[in-house]
């Protein structure tokens, strides 16, 4: 059995636990591997590596930080199918899905890469006579990422590229579901140059989570997961005095006006539904149909649903692939359950899909709901599987009041011809990533990433300028150079004159 362990210090690191956990292939449902989970004194003397590389790193000019992460994005190009594979093959999303979500955080380090460009401060001559004063970015120290099972590629690399380019070091710790491909790039990483103990990666359960939300020398935490857990990491990383952001759930509104081109919703709806079979967090779960264009929307998604082919990641006519694990396909599967309980009706049914060869792997088809109200558990709570709810409402209004009353708002969108309708909703809606004809609304790297009420916890959104500004903290100098003119002390305050 293959053992996956951490890495440490530029090399492989076993530590003293003797905890495991199994990784899957879920196209098959069948152990890959066993990785270890680190202890809270592994973690610790982790962190203590990383503040010790710190110093060194924070010191190291810009330009060749930069210089670093050029390297590093060239071995990603070059390695992007194995980096590919790995994920197919311990997170089931079928290929070309795994390769753009890895293209998604390439960008990021693109954007890096122009960390010293972006680091510049402002500067302001004469605030007072012969006095000047300006702004520095500094680096904060050890910063920390926990990530989640969906993007193991992606969301880390939403983090780490900006945190190192502005002279952190950082620990990730992934998920325990699909560890390896994180520990490739921290390969990659020291191929390219990377001092050791700049970026270590650390496998883990609770125990290591809470280990670095109580480790003082962590001066930051990142987070992407449920909101539960994003509300745990936001508190317990406050309450340790650490700067915080943690992205929670999602339950994502695709609006469909009567006047939209109803095939660009459908096809928009049926990857941003189904693409990954769902477990996005970005994913479009509620399709809301006004006026009178429900039934035709209802009918042109139940033909594509439908016909929606199911497989494994490594097959090229794949569509969707299978859930990351058993458990998680029994969760989605009584969510279904739960809807029909509900009274909602069950247009396309993918629970009892199987597949010749595959049997033991965690697949379910696409499912689709109509009648779906917002008194449903169905429709307040995150599913993160192929489950479409379709809710229809009367008019615009109804369709921003219903968007706006839900807990979440991470990502929404609007099919329309009429630009009076969309700027309405631009402006109204009450969610941190709008779309307008786009079914995904994800920012490219040179924004930022993230949602409102209680999809984030914290200040700052991911990658672009939020994540420089999250990564480093602000000095402002006001300096006055002796004239050889000597003055009385004073004792008020100070003012420019």
């Amino acid at each position: 059995m293959k053992k996956i362990h951490h890495f440490v210090n530029g090399k492989a690191f076993e530590g003293n636990s003797k905890k495991t956990s199994d990784v899957y292939d879920p196209s098959i449902g069948e152990v890959s591997a066993k990785v270890t989970l680190a202890t809270k004194q592994d973690v610790d003397k982790v962190v203590d590596i990383a503040h010790s590389a710190f110093h060194s790193w924070s010191s190291t000019p810009a330009l060749q930080r930069a210089r670093i992460l050029f390297k590093f994005k060239e071995l990603i190009e070059k390695n992007s199918d194995e980096l590919t594979k790995i994920i197919v093959a311990e997170h089931g999303k079928v290929y070309d899905d795994a390769k753009g979500s890895l293209t998604r955080g390439l960008e990021v380090v693109e954007f890096a890469c122009g960390i010293p460009h972006l680091l510049k401060g402002e500067f302001t001559e004469n605030v007072g006579r012969d006095v000047d004063s300006w702004s520095i970015r500094q680096s904060l120290g050890v910063c920390a990422g926990i990530t989640p099972f969906n993007f193991p590629a992606m969301v880390p690399m939403w983090m780490f590229p900006i945190a190192i380019a502005c002279g952190n070091t950082f620990i990730l710790k992934p998920s325990e579901k699909d560890p390896s491909c994180a520990l490739m790039l921290a390969k990659l990483l020291t191929e390219a140059g990377l001092p050791d103990g700049v970026f270590n990666v650390v496998n883990g359960d609770k125990e290591a989570v809470d280990a670095l939300l109580e480790n003082k020398k962590i001066s930051a935490i990142s987070f992407v997961g449920s909101t539960p857990i994003a509300k745990y990491i936001y508190e317990n990383a406050a309450k340790n005095e650490k700067r915080v952001q943690a992205l929670g759930g999602a339950k994502n509104h695709c609006v469909v006006m009567p006047d939209s081109d109803l095939d660009q919703a459908v096809n928009g709806l049926m990857g941003a539904a189904y693409g990954s079979a769902g477990e996005r967090c970005m994913a479009q779960s509620v399709a809301v149909a006004v006026g009178d264009i429900g039934d035709k929307l209802v009918q042109k998604l139940s033909e594509k649903v439908n016909a929606l082919k199911v497989g494994p990641g490594m097959d090229s006519n794949s569509e969707m692939g299978p859930l990351v694990t058993k458990e998680h396909l029994e969760k989605v599967k009584s969510y279904v359950d739960i809807g029909v309980e509900e009274g909602a009706k069950l247009v396309v049914d993918g629970r009892n899909l199987k597949l010749q060869g595959y049997e033991k792997g965690f697949y379910i088809g696409g499912c689709l709901f109509d009648h779906v109200t917002d008194q449903m558990r169905i429709y307040k709570e995150e599913i993160f599987g192929p489950v479409l709810s379709v809710v229809r409402v009367k008019d615009f209004e109804s369709a921003v009041k219903l968007v706006n009353n839900h807990e979440y708002g991470n990502g929404v969108s609007l099919f329309t011809r009429d630009g009076d309708s969309a700027r309405t909703f631009v402006s109204k809606i009450q969610v941190g990533m709008v779309g307008i004809n786009i079914p995904i609304p994800v920012p490219m790297a040179f924004h930022s990433f993230g949602g409102w009420k209680r999809s984030l916890f914290g200040d700052h959104h991911m990658h672009g300028m939020e994540g420089v500004r999250f990564y480093t903290k602000l000095k402002t100098v006001t300096s006055r150079w002796p004239s050889g003119i000597r003055s009385n002390p004073e004792f008020t305050m100070p003012t420019m004159k």
